[in-house]
């Protein structure tokens, strides 16, 4: 119990510090008259868009709750787990609500500060954009950590439920963040890439105007995608799978029979958590000049002193030699994330060799952009995979040498791998902060030395951000691999006999599960940015003072347009992610999901990768053009870069980042769903 209490006062700790670093960041000056205007036009569309967001997700996480409330009533249970699912389901789907929310909140306070800021200096500038990213890191991480403890505590302790079902009911938690985190990330990507490609298609590629130039009619919808996408997605997708990381070791744990290893995840959470608060304070008193090496500095620093933590936390957690077992998996856990971030980041960066390569082929053509940057995608997977798979067989073996179930090490390695996941959050939203300000900056006209301060803070943004989605992916996979062992536990699946066709075409049904989710999220994107060029083009055509600078564009239309198209293509792609698991154990039976979710694990892991990747690496060799390589802006090798990244674009951050929810989701939907309606079929 004493562990319990400890992870509700770090998250609580977490939240107090975030809501610090709030207050600080609304105490800076917003700057000049024109800074705000655009400013506040960011913050209504952002704001206006999870408005309407979340009026029709209401309705989804209203009836999924009756659903599950059903479910669980049914004998052998009772209607009291029913409404206790139920409600923690809602209290999950609120918990990833409330994530995207707040830390949308304070990026859009940040941006427009983190401009005036930067016309003092970098050092002036560097702190407020980070804080606004940490604000979204330590608030969502506290959050969930806070709620999981709390539903825990209630029903272990104060009602005297059993581990199993305690755990159960965490695992409701778990399925609302994870089902809403879906939502979110996918409509936050479709959102943020119908904006940026319709933005550059038109403005730069066909008008030969700057990025974040405000005669553009979709310069502001493009700033608000990246707050509804990479800032609110992205957090409620890294939350996603830390909850269900946590849940899937708690859950196995339970069927152990070991308390220990119920509360171990929670521990090892809260020093993750605790560790990432340290990494917060290193960044901030670590910038010398150079935004990246600070920011790395922040996440070096996170992980030594987690490891360290770990150490002393599972020697004393009173597992006598056993502990080793858990502590060692976990530790490759962390290693592997590590080495994904650092490929993510070696194939994304604007000075490695990858990008210089694309940048290079720009000046044949956009094809030869697109082949390139397309293969460096593909071969950018095999490390990371490499050190999944070397992730899961050092948990397998070094667990059960130490006497520790197998299963249970995969699941704590993936816990190990998300317990920083805070100063992950962190660095990630930096990212979109100081890209919103950079477009604040060009937009107000302040100048060149303005913008190339703050375009320092955003290439050190964009690397972070590929590091992230690698690492987001890297997290996902142990998870859903941790989650694929507590179905299997659930439903007493010992082995799968690829030889029956009911395992065989649940596996090819998993497999295709990625690539056609993927599909129809990049169409999805394609549609809405044909509705919002015709507008961006309608609006210079029928009004040439736009593009003399005479008169203001229509910004508000590209935002609803935007907004309606996100929103109408949005439930019926998810919901396949829940609808296709369930209509798969129901047809086909237990294994044939079992196999459903091992397919759709591979082919999910590997799309991921490439597509976050590949979108990066399009972004960043675009970006080494618009440095002055090969011609700089305007020339052809630069509008040959711009239609790579145009194409990689839903890549990274729309159907690429989606996947590592949809993986976990429909896990999720394995371990919740099954074991009742395998026992109403029988």
């Amino acid at each position: 119990m004493m562990w319990v209490f400890f992870a509700m006062a770090i998250g609580l700790l977490s939240i107090t510090i975030a809501i610090l670093l709030y207050n600080y960041i609304v105490k800076q000056d917003r700057g000049t008259e024109r800074m705000q205007f655009i400013a506040d036009a960011i913050k209504e569309g952002a704001e206006a868009y999870l408005k309407r967001q979340n009026k029709t997700l209401f309705i989804f996480v209203s009836v999924m709750a009756i659903i599950l409330g059903l479910i669980y009533s049914m004998p052998p249970k009772s209607v009291i787990h029913g409404l206790s699912i139920s409600m923690a389901y809602v209290l999950g789907s609120i918990c990833t609500t409330l994530a995207a929310y707040f830390g949308m909140k304070a990026a859009v306070e940040a941006n427009v500060r983190t401009t005036n800021a930067a016309r003092s200096g970098m050092i002036k500038a560097f702190p407020i954009a980070f804080y606004g990213g940490a604000v979204m890191g330590l608030f969502v991480v506290g959050l969930s950590l806070v709620g999981i403890s709390i539903l825990f505590y209630i029903y272990r302790f104060l009602l005297g439920w059993g581990d199993l079902e305690s755990s159960t009911i965490v695992l409701g938690f778990s399925f609302g963040a994870s089902a809403l985190a879906l939502f979110a990330k996918a409509g936050g990507g479709i959102y943020t890439k119908t904006a940026d490609i319709s933005a550059d298609l038109v403005g730069k590629v066909e008008l030969g105007i700057p990025e974040d130039d405000p005669r553009n009619p979709a310069v502001i919808a493009d700033n608000v995608g990246d707050n509804v996408g990479d800032v609110a997605g992205m957090g409620a997708d890294l939350i996603d799978s830390y909850i269900a990381s946590i849940v899937a070791a708690m859950i196995i744990g339970a069927e152990l029979g070991e308390s220990i290893l119920i509360i171990l995840p929670l521990m090892i959470a809260s020093i993750g958590l605790l560790s990432s608060i340290i990494g917060v304070i290193v960044v901030r008193f670590s910038i010398k000049g150079n935004p990246g090496a600070a920011l790395n500095r922040g996440s070096f620093s996170t992980w030594i002193c987690f490891a360290i933590l770990l150490l002393l936390t599972t020697y004393s957690s009173g597992l006598g030699q056993r502990w080793l077992g858990i502590f060692l998996p976990t530790a490759a856990g962390l290693i592997a994330g590590v080495i994904i971030g650092v490929t993510s980041d070696y194939f994304t960066s604007i000075d490695r060799l990858p990008a210089k390569k694309v940048a290079e082929a720009s000046t044949t053509g956009a094809a030869i952009n697109i082949l390139t940057g397309f293969s460096y995608g593909l071969i950018s997977i095999v490390p990371p995979v490499i050190g999944i798979c070397v992730a899961t067989v050092a948990a397998w073996y070094l667990s059960l040498y130490f006497n520790v179930n197998p299963f249970y090490g995969i699941a704590i390695s993936a816990v190990g791998m998300l317990a920083t996941v805070g100063m992950t959050i962190s660095a990630d939203a930096y990212g979109p902060v100081s890209d919103n300000s950079k477009g604040i900056a060009e937009q107000s006209g302040l100048g060149e030395e303005i913008v190339e301060i703050l375009d320092r803070l955003d290439a050190a943004g964009n690397t972070t951000k590929a590091i992230t989605k690698g690492f987001a992916i890297g997290a996902a996979a142990l998870t859903v691999l941790a989650l694929f062992s507590a179905y299997a536990h659930s439903v007493d699946i010992e082995v799968l006999n690829l030889m029956t066709p009911e395992v065989i075409s649940g596996l090819i049904l998993g497999g295709m599960m990625p690539p056609f989710l993927s599909a129809l999220l990049i169409l999805a994107v394609g549609r809405n940015s044909e509705r919002m060029i015709e507008e961006i083009r309608r609006q210079f055509k029928e009004n040439p003072g736009i593009l003399e600078g005479k008169v203001k564009p229509d910004y508000a239309k590209c935002v609803d347009i935007a907004t309606k198209g996100a929103l109408k293509e949005l439930i019926p792609i998810c919901s396949l992610a829940i609808i296709v698991p369930i209509l798969t154990l129901i047809f086909l039976g237990k294994e044939a999901l079992a196999s459903f979710l091992a397919g759709s694990i591979v082919t999910g892991i590997i799309f991921a990768l490439f597509m976050a990747n590949s979108g990066g690496l399009w972004d960043n060799a675009k970006k080494y053009i618009e440095s002055g390589a090969y011609g700089g802006k305007g020339s052809e090798a630069h509008k040959a870069a711009v239609t790579g990244d145009t194409v990689g674009d839903p890549f990274k951050d729309t159907a690429g980042p989606s996947l590592n929810t949809m993986i976990t989701v429909m896990s999720l939907v394995a371990e919740v769903f099954a074991p009742i309606i395998i026992l109403l079929i029988i």
